[in-house]
């Protein structure tokens, strides 16, 4: 029933049918689903790009079967349906382009998704850290020792004579693009364009059997985590239009199979790494970052990039140049002491002996005048 005109709410005589298995309604006018259009042995249900309001329907807990579900497109506002996890068959969740709003996940919580390859959250309203268990609980998006002998295409096993094949529209290498048949061997996280902040986990690192990662248009912060080079599956990365700083991890250059990667409008800085598939990025993956240097980029790097610092002096060695210091310091002030005492000394000493030339002589006078006196008065 996809891509047609129908409109209003989805029937709920859908849900009275017990043998139906896939239900797409994509590319439609329906404006809300209730609980009763919810068939429970349902293994793939499609509603995207409807116009779907409201929250979403807490039946779908009991569709235990439910491997694909898609919901992208349409105007569903609820907080993230943690809830699902119950669905242990789940390989494809695609929430993108709706309204969910809030945190993904609360610390402590032990939620798994055994199973999942492909979760779409982009272009949300969600916020909050990516806390590492919400990771954690990513079990199928994790390498184990059997999954090529479990590969196959989703839904080959409910689809008759193959006449109806899955698929999904993703965001990969930059670009949306149509999977007419997605394989469980493919596994894609994309949560961009949210509100996301804080650091990018460590614990990302577990997601060995990522082959595309999507973190751009967020509010993330910190340096890009050395952790992402042990995703050696990793075929694009998009971590552009965030506030990450710091270089470039080099290890970054084992990714051998990376064919994209985007860190553009960043706060990155310091020398581009070289060699391996970083020969192969263009100049794009870097511009917004002023402090980037490099090729591809033309901005040279300084000499003093990336070069070592100059190894502070011995600590013995400045002490013995700070005692030498202050002994030629200590030695000029005792001169300058000595030599103002002998000049004042000197000064003194004259003036001492002219004022005592000065008293003998008017002592001489006063006698001599005295002298004269006496002799007037007689004669007179």
């Amino acid at each position: 029933m996809s891509y047609n005109h129908f409109r209003s709410q989805i029937p709920d005589c859908l849900g009275k049918v017990p043998t139906l298995t896939v239900l797409n309604l994509q590319g439609n006018n329906f404006d809300s689903i209730s609980s009763y259009a919810i068939a429970s042995d349902l293994r793939s249900l499609k509603i995207s790009d409807n116009k779907v309001e409201g929250k979403l329907p807490r039946s779908l807990a009991n569709c235990s079967k439910l491997e694909v579900l898609d919901l992208g497109g349409n105007m569903i506002r609820d907080t993230f349906p943690v809830w699902l996890d119950k669905l242990t068959a789940l390989t494809i969740l695609v929430l993108q382009a709706n309204k969910f709003y809030g945190p993904i996940g609360s610390r402590g919580t032990a939620t798994t998704w055994p199973m999942l390859h492909v979760m779409d959250l982009s272009s949300n309203e969600f916020t909050g850290n990516l806390l590492k268990e919400f990771v954690q609980s990513l079990v199928g998006m994790q390498l184990t020792s059997n999954n090529e002998s479990r590969a196959r295409y989703v839904g080959d096993n409910y689809h008759i004579n193959g006449y109806y094949k899955e698929s999904v529209t993703i965001t990969n290498k930059g670009r949306k693009m149509r999977m007419d048949r997605i394989i469980t061997l493919f596994t894609c996280l994309d949560l961009s364009n949210n509100s996301f902040h804080g650091e990018i986990p460590e614990e990302i690192r577990i997601l060995k059997s990522l082959i595309v990662l999507t973190l751009s248009h967020n509010n993330f912060l910190g340096q890009i985590p050395s952790s992402l080079s042990d995703l050696t599956e990793l075929e694009s990365l998009d971590l552009s239009s965030n506030h990450l700083s710091g270089e470039i991890p080099p290890q970054l250059s084992r990714l051998t199979f990376l064919a994209v990667m985007n860190l553009s409008y960043n706060h990155l800085e310091g020398r581009i790494p070289q060699g391996n598939q970083f020969l192969t990025f263009p100049s794009s993956s870097y511009e917004g970052n002023p402090r980037l240097c490099g090729p591809p980029l033309t901005r040279k790097c300084n000499p003093e990039v990336n070069e070592p610092a100059t190894p502070p002096a011995d600590h013995e060695d400045s002490w013995t140049e700070y005692i030498l210091d202050w002994k030629i310091m200590g030695i000029g002030y005792a001169s300058g002491i000595v030599i103002g005492f002998s000049v004042g000394y000197t000064i003194l000493s004259e003036m001492r002996i002219k004022w005592f030339t000065d008293l003998i002589r008017l002592a001489g006078n006063k006698e001599r005048w005295f002298n004269q006196g006496q002799r007037g008065l007689q004669s007179w």
